[in-house]
């Protein structure tokens, strides 16, 4: 087969769509290009959700962690400390143990009631991607935190001059500036997640009928061919793009929120390559 014509077999394979088995002999490198390929859709899935819905619950740590009552206070340094403190390996287990395991073993569901069916927690998709998301927002979380005690005093004081008060003040003075302080570390988070993702593979939860992420298919060739020194690399090279789209992007998004700063005040405009080498 050419190229062409396995991507389009081989292409979506991960999604369920085209050819089901698997090449078994006269495998090519168009076979773990293509096939490498469409389990990066996991991947960037895994990476994007995550990302996106820890966004939002990280800037709701942070606000926590600076709350003045220790209800609030407490609750979300625990969560930090604990999502950051262990191995994302580890949570993984934890997490496939009590989605699937322990509540067969006392007999109840996951959340108290008799034979809840938790059956799609137990899948790659669902069960993994929890996990992610928590983790994530764990470190975001703190790099949040961190920028919003580095809001400078004198933003503050002209909110205040000119009577903004409340969840006003927050969403024009300080989120914005939180955000821009925290960008570059948040880009770094950004990064490591997406490669982050790489151990769902070796987690406990199962890929949905054999179609699994880019290490899946990379393992897969390894053993057919007794040969690890292509499929690897060629996931490798696979993350090295996917990286440098991802320094694009929040490059981009880093630009458009320090576009009212003056050009001399701006921070310098990483290069891609630069970045991916520090």
């Amino acid at each position: 087969m050419m190229c062409a014509e396995e991507l389009g077999a081989y292409g979506l394979r991960s999604l369920g769509i085209g050819e089901r088995l698997l090449p078994r002999s006269d495998i090519t490198l168009c076979d773990q290009f293509v096939l490498i390929g469409s389990g990066m859709i996991w991947n960037v899935y895994f990476g994007v959700l995550a990302l996106a819905a820890g966004f939002f619950l990280a800037t709701l740590l942070a606000l926590g962690k600076a709350a003045s009552s220790a209800w609030i206070r407490k609750p979300a340094d625990w969560f930090v400390f604990l999502f950051r403190g262990s191995p994302l390996f580890i949570q993984f287990f934890l997490a496939y143990e009590a989605f699937v395991r322990l509540p067969d073993s006392i007999g109840v569901g996951l959340f108290g009631a008799e034979g809840a069916d938790l059956g799609w927690l137990t899948r790659a998709y669902a069960g993994a991607l929890v996990v992610l998301f928590f983790n994530t927002s764990a470190y975001a979380g703190e790099i949040f935190y961190g920028a919003l005690l580095s809001v400078p005093k004198g933003d503050l004081e002209a909110a205040d001059a000119y009577g903004l008060t409340g969840f006003t003040r927050f969403r024009r003075i300080v989120w914005p500036t939180m955000l821009r302080l925290a960008w570059p570390a948040y880009t770094n988070e950004a990064i490591f997640l997406f490669h982050a993702t790489t151990l769902v593979f070796f987690s406990g939860f199962p890929a949905w009928r054999q179609q699994g992420d880019a290490l899946y298919y990379a393992s897969y060739f390894a053993d057919k061919t007794f040969n690890p020194f292509i499929p690897y690399p060629i996931v490798a090279l696979y993350f090295i793009v996917l990286t440098l789209i991802v320094i694009s992007l929040f490059s981009a998004a880093g630009r458009r929120l320090n576009r009212h700063l003056p050009s001399s005040d701006r921070p310098r405009r990483p290069r891609a390559i630069g970045q991916l080498v520090r």
